[in-house]
C-alpha cells in the first residue's frame, strides 16, 4: 500500500493509498498517532479511497509540541486540514476515534462529509468532565477556585476546559454517521450515545462486551467487520 509522509500547516501527516478523488480524514484518539490509521487504510484503500491521517498536539511526532490537546487549539487545526483536503480531493469522509470525534464534532458542525465513522466517540464533554469530577470528588466550586486539579487517574481537571465545553455544545451535525459503541465504555454513557444517534439520525452499533479502547483480538475483529460494512 502506498504511504506518503508530509506536513499540512506544520502538522505531521501520512497519506495512505494510491491517488484517488476520495479520501477519509482520520482523527486519532488520546494516546494515539497518525499511524493508527494503518489498519483502517488497508480496508478502504482497497475500495478506492485514500486516507489522510494527522498527529494531534502532544501525540506522535508532536509529543513535545507547544500546542496542547485542548479544543481551542485543535479545532482550528482540524479546520485547516479539512480546507486542504477539500482542495485535493473531490469527496471527503471522516473517521474519528474517542476524543478525536469530539474535536471533529466541534470543528465540523457546519460541514457535510460523504460518510462519517465514529469509534468509541466522546459525545458530551460536559458530562464526561462532570463524571471525572465525581471520580476525583471535586466540586464545581473547587474547580472554579483552583482552575486546575490533578487526579490520581492521570487526568488534570480544568476549569477553562469545563467552561469551554459548556459554552460550545454540539447542536448541529449534518453528515451521515455510523457509530461503534462499546457496552462497557466508561467514558460515554449509553444514554448519551443513544440520544446523539436519535438526534442526528446516526447508525449505532453496540458491542456489549467491548471497552472504550478496542484492543483484544475479538474486539478488533468486531471493529474490522464494522469498518468493512460501513465504508
Amino acid at each position: 500500500m502506498n504511504k506518503r509522509y508530509c506536513t499540512i500547516n506544520h502538522i505531521p501527516t501520512i497519506i495512505f493509498g494510491a491517488p484517488s478523488d476520495k479520501v477519509y480524514l482520520f482523527v486519532h484518539g488520546k494516546c494515539g498517532s497518525k499511524e493508527d490509521a494503518q489498519n483502517f487504510a488497508e480496508i478502504v484503500c482497497d475500495k478506492g479511497f485514500q486516507v489522510l491521517s494527522i498527529d494531534l498536539p502532544e501525540h506522535g511526532e508532536r509529543k513535545d509540541s507547544a500546542e496542547k490537546l485542548v479544543p481551542w487549539e485543535v479545532v482550528p487545526e482540524l479546520q485547516g486540514v479539512l480546507s486542504y483536503a477539500k482542495q485535493q480531493w473531490q469527496s471527503v469522509s471522516l473517521y474519528a476515534v474517542s476524543i478525536g470525534a469530539y474535536f471533529s464534532l466541534l470543528a465540523f458542525q457546519e460541514e457535510h462529509f460523504e460518510k462519517c465513522l465514529f469509534l468509541s466517540p466522546v459525545l458530551d464533554m460536559v458530562a464526561l468532565i462532570a463524571k471525572m469530577m465525581g471520580w476525583a470528588a471535586v466540586s464545581v466550586e473547587q474547580l472554579q477556585l483552583k482552575k486546575e486539579i490533578p487526579t490520581n487517574f492521570g487526568e488534570t481537571l480544568s476549569w477553562e476546559y469545563y467552561t469551554y465545553a459548556k459554552e460550545n455544545p454540539i447542536n448541529t451535525w449534518n453528515s451521515p454517521t455510523a457509530i461503534l459503541y462499546a457496552g462497557q465504555d466508561n467514558l460515554t454513557d449509553r444514554g448519551t450515545a443513544n440520544d446523539f444517534a436519535d438526534t442526528f439520525g446516526c447508525s449505532l452499533q453496540i458491542y456489549e462486551d467491548g471497552e472504550h479502547w478496542f484492543h483484544t483480538d475479538e474486539q478488533l475483529t468486531i471493529l474490522r467487520n464494522w469498518e468493512i460494512i460501513f465504508t
